[in-house]
């Protein structure tokens, strides 16, 4: 069984999708999307620069785009039918949940462009930040974490959590962390996953209530305890909440896992994922599909499970 899955926030690179605009059909489709937002995705995704790209309220929207663009060509041709499932890690979510047919990718893009708008000024409020820990016993770090006020956001699975908090805090935890534990400052603009998002929560809330939404037609996880879920008005309201509550990537692996999932693709901006999955799930054959040279193998990847 294959598994499609989708990228959060931070997998965006400047440039990462010059190799698809290359080709017209690609070029179009992201066109399409960008007018749809009102955002110049092309432009981000080709000549924008780290800076740009990095804030949340132009990175959302060019991530879920990259990765509709990808699946787009991925599950042409009949190859749709022949997976198992698919996932998305945090924005990555709204990016599965188009592919799922939960969403339109008009209504897709729509809600990424007000969930980027939302959680940017809701971090605009508050300076925070987040860091990833690798390594160290994951109840010592929790126990750390409320000494210092810092909250858990991702649960990445394969020794790495990241935390999100104060920037104080987090230097004190990076200063003395915890035994066997590294802690890496990430390059984001925010708290996100914690309490610190709350005022966007209730913006996306009303926003949502006005999408409409259908029952996925493919098997689709969510990162709140990596079940599967079959409704999806219950899917998009689990993707508001989400904003200030953990990413429990550890368990939606656990679940491909328990399914028995003998191969992972991800969508562009793709690498962040196989990574994690090359720790967390052993042995199972992952692509990375970051450019059009890589559909060849993530297509040799679908027939042969079919």
């Amino acid at each position: 069984m294959i598994v499609v899955v989708a990228p959060g926030q931070g997998s965006q690179t400047p440039g990462f999708l010059e190799p698809w605009l290359a080709e017209p059909g690609f070029k179009d489709h992201l066109q399409q999307l960008s007018d749809t937002v009102g955002i110049d995705l092309v432009a981000h995704g080709t000549t924008s620069d780290a800076d740009t790209i990095r804030d949340t309220a132009v990175a959302q929207p060019l991530i879920v785009a990259a990765g509709l663009i990808t699946a787009a060509a991925l599950l042409a041709d009949g190859r749709r039918a022949k997976i198992g499932g698919v996932a998305g890690h945090s924005v990555g979510e709204v990016t599965a949940a188009a592919v799922a047919g939960i969403l339109t990718e008009t209504d897709a893009v729509a809600f990424v462009r007000e969930r980027g708008q939302s959680m940017a000024s809701a971090a605009a409020i508050t300076q925070t930040g987040m860091s990833a820990v690798v390594g160290g016993d994951e109840s010592e770090l929790l126990q750390k974490l409320t000494e210092l006020g810092l909250y858990p956001a991702n649960f990445n699975g394969g020794g790495q959590i990241v935390v999100a908090g104060a920037l104080d805090a987090l230097e004190a935890l990076r200063e003395n962390p915890i035994a066997g534990a590294r802690v890496i400052p990430l390059q984001v603009a925010g708290a996100f996953h914690t309490a610190y998002m709350e005022p966007a929560v209730a913006h996306l809330e009303q926003f949502a209530a006005g999408l409409t939404t259908s029952d996925p037609s493919l098997p689709i996880w969510t990162n709140k305890g990596g079940v599967l879920v079959e409704d999806g008005r219950h899917f998009v309201d689990l993707l508001v909440g989400q904003v200030s509550s953990p990413v429990r990537w550890d368990q939606t692996m656990d679940a491909f896992a328990a399914a028995g999932v003998t191969g992972i693709i991800e969508l562009a901006p793709a690498g962040a994922l196989v990574g994690l999955a090359k720790r967390g799930l052993k042995g199972v054959p992952t692509v990375a599909v970051k450019t059009p040279d890589d559909l060849a193998a993530a297509f040799a990847l679908i027939d042969g499970a079919s």
